[in-house]
């Protein structure tokens, strides 16, 4: 398989990388290459299967083969990411957030609670969101989500993610060339998305703490206790 892409740009260049992987030891590049894409989200595995699809169509590998490396490149990075969060733990995430200036130990508390109730479905159908279903690795580890049962939702995901994408690329053949210029824009446009959705957070985050601020301080004045003034009585 060769590469024909003439774009550099950085999606480019890592279509590039990604096919020479490819070429050199098969299927297994293109694992590797989702193992580093659940590691570093900003790589877009939305690009990546459809390569290793076209390469399965031009005959460097079987359907069958690129489907299963990918998706067990996607299970390798998944569990490295539950064991960084079963690693830090809840104690120790707590004392992480205690230190930084816009978070919150309540934010972490809760956010783990809200993963004990519905973090089968968080793991399952985050795999088809970018760069949350890489995220979402960490809190199953600091939840201690059972191992099984996170390698079995992260595989089932994974599995119909991986497929959908690697089978575009297989009936795309050569004709990727096509649509691959729109991949750039719909991956710059997730990235924008996050940063945007990164900034609001953290505006709600900061008026939310000057207005608890501002709360004690009315708190803190009205429980100071003041000296009586003496009743004078006229006769």
């Amino acid at each position: 398989m060769t590469s024909s892409t003439t774009d550099t740009s950085w999606l480019g260049w890592l279509i590039d990388a990604v096919i020479s992987l490819m070429d050199i030891i098969g299927p297994i590049g293109a694992g590797i290459a989702i193992a580093l894409e659940n590691l570093f989200p900003p790589l877009p595995s939305e690009a990546i299967l459809p390569m290793a699809g076209i390469a399965a169509h031009d005959g460097a590998f079987g359907l069958w083969e690129a489907v299963a490396w990918t998706t067990l490149g996607s299970l390798v990075g998944a569990l490295a990411l539950y064991g960084l969060g079963a690693w830090l733990g809840l104690d120790r995430l707590r004392r992480i957030a205690h230190r930084l200036p816009l978070v919150d130990v309540s934010d972490v508390d809760r956010t783990v609670a809200w993963f004990r109730r519905h973090g089968g479905k968080a793991v399952f159908f985050g795999r088809f969101v970018p760069i949350f279903r890489s995220l979402i690795s960490i809190p199953a580890g600091v939840a201690r989500m059972p191992l099984w049962r996170f390698a079995a939702l992260t595989t089932a995901g994974s599995l119909i993610w991986n497929t959908a994408f690697i089978l575009c690329g297989w009936f795309l053949g050569s004709g990727w060339h096509i649509v691959e210029q729109y991949v750039d824009v719909v991956q710059n446009v997730v990235i924008v998305v996050v940063a945007v959705t990164v900034v609001v957070l953290v505006t709600i985050r900061i008026r939310s703490l000057r207005a608890k601020r501002g709360r004690d301080t009315a708190s803190e004045t009205s429980d100071t206790p003041t000296d009586e003034l003496p009743v004078s009585s006229g006769r």
